[in-house]
């Protein structure tokens, strides 16, 4: 089945490269395309899609209020920022915001298809530069009040496992499923079952999610700026 892909940015011929790139593929269709966040907003409505493809600065509304007004709905798609300026407000703003991921428009496309498939498998995606400021935020100690729809604390920490707690605490410093089960010594299924239980018993949308909450909460302290994933 293929991915359903929603194309926003006010810039036409950046909107149909985008469009023709992601089109191109055999297991993603582009169901629509928007120029302003009020029209990304109706559309993503509308049409139902997977992924939203989500420029920032645009006319009427913008990109970062667009995917706040998107994600807050039911059954909402994933938004996958894309934004030509690598600035701390942008990068802060669109996760608080929910999206899933944020990447620059000087990306290869490659790493554009991956990015989709990443955030509509329900994992999260960010640019390496993207990263080490948000880990870089936390390691100066200005993370206090960063969390986006994280609402939870201690409390309903205690609901983890023993495990769920390290999947957490790994997930957190920037580790992918595969490098969780190799230094759990458990097998990737393993990793994504107990993320997927972790993301539920903490009413969390994804790992961005999860990574904001254990800085806050202090499960995971930052390392120096300079991870390159999470």
């Amino acid at each position: 089945m293929s991915l359903r892909v929603l194309v926003v940015d006010d810039q036409g011929i950046v909107r149909a490269g985008f469009a023709a790139v992601i089109d191109a593929e055999d297991d993603m269709t582009v169901v629509g395309e928007a120029a302003d966040g009020a029209t990304a907003v109706v559309l993503a409505a509308e049409l139902a899609p997977d992924v939203v493809v989500m420029d920032v600065r645009m006319p009427e509304l913008d990109g970062i209020a667009a995917t706040r007004i998107i994600t807050g709905k039911e059954n909402a798609p994933r938004v996958l920022v894309l934004t030509t300026f690598d600035l701390d407000a942008y990068v802060f703003d669109a996760l608080r915001a929910g999206a899933s991921g944020f990447l620059l428009k000087d990306v290869h496309a490659s790493e554009l298809l991956d990015g989709i498939r990443v955030v509509a498998s329900g994992e999260s995606v960010l640019a390496p530069s993207a990263t080490r400021r948000l880990i870089g935020h936390y390691a100066s100690g200005a993370g206090t009040g960063f969390r986006s729809a994280a609402k939870n604390g201690p409390r309903e920490l205690e609901s983890l496992t023993g495990s769920q707690r390290n999947v957490l605490a790994l997930l957190a410093s920037g580790l992918n499923n595969a490098e969780i089960a190799a230094e759990l010594d458990i097998t990737v299924g393993t990793v994504k079952s107990h993320v997927n239980a972790l993301l539920r018993k903490l009413g969390l949308r994804d790992r961005v999610q999860a990574t904001i909450l254990a800085y806050d909460l202090g499960i995971t302290r930052p390392n120096p700026p300079g991870a390159d994933h999470l």
